[in-house]
């Protein structure tokens, strides 16, 4: 048994709890020890996002130390980069194509970066860096709120488990009207990261 440490990081309204939820559950319901953390920032006006996620034979701390996250799942670009920092030699950073632009940036006072220039910050880290189209493909599924299912599922290509133990527990917990569109869109997810794994090459 592996452990794992997940950082989440993101803006109120793109579902990184109940992503970090999730992946809790599913670490506990596969025998992990698990320990979770949350911090929000005004979340519902579009505030940071951040949690923490530990599996483990033993996990005693719901936090991770800067410089020990494994994966990074960036929903949004700007935040990746915020905690790129937390990220330990070899770690992954996971980035959805989301930005959401800061009021700093609307009126000009803060110019948002590019995606070449995050790529930059993420880089001083790790050279494990994907980008990913969730954005199209939790459209393709009918169901756009879907882009943290599709960041789960990119995830899960990374980690020992099948994918039944995560769409299992999923099902269980996702509101009838979704759970099809939900469950799509994390196994498209999935396929999309062995894609980009294989293009990139170890």
């Amino acid at each position: 048994m592996n452990d794992v440490n997940v950082l989440m990081v993101g803006v109120g309204g793109h579902g990184v709890i109940l992503a970090s939820d999730g992946m809790a559950e599913i670490g506990m319901n596969n025998g992990y020890d698990v320990k979770k953390t949350d911090s929000l920032g005004m979340a519902q006006r579009g505030g940071s996002v951040v949690s923490h996620v530990r599996w483990g034979k033993h996990v005693y701390s719901p936090m991770i130390e800067k410089g020990e996250v494994d994966f990074l799942l960036g929903f949004e670009q700007l935040e990746a980069a915020r905690w790129a920092s937390y990220l330990r030699p070899g770690g992954v950073a996971i980035v959805a194509d989301v930005v959401v632009i800061p009021i700093s940036a609307i009126d000009g006072k803060i110019p948002y970066p590019s995606w070449d220039e995050i790529k930059v910050t993420l880089a001083e880290y790790t050279d494990q860096i994907y980008l990913i189209p969730a954005t199209r493909i939790a459209e393709e599924v009918g169901n756009p709120r879907a882009v943290n299912m599709v960041m789960l599922g990119f995830l899960s290509a990374f980690l020992a488990l099948k994918p039944e133990a995560w769409t299992d527990t999923m099902r269980l917990r996702l509101p009838p009207k979704f759970r099809d569109s939900s469950i799509e869109a994390f196994i498209k997810g999935a396929d999309e990261a062995k894609t980009m794994i294989s293009v990139k090459g170890p």
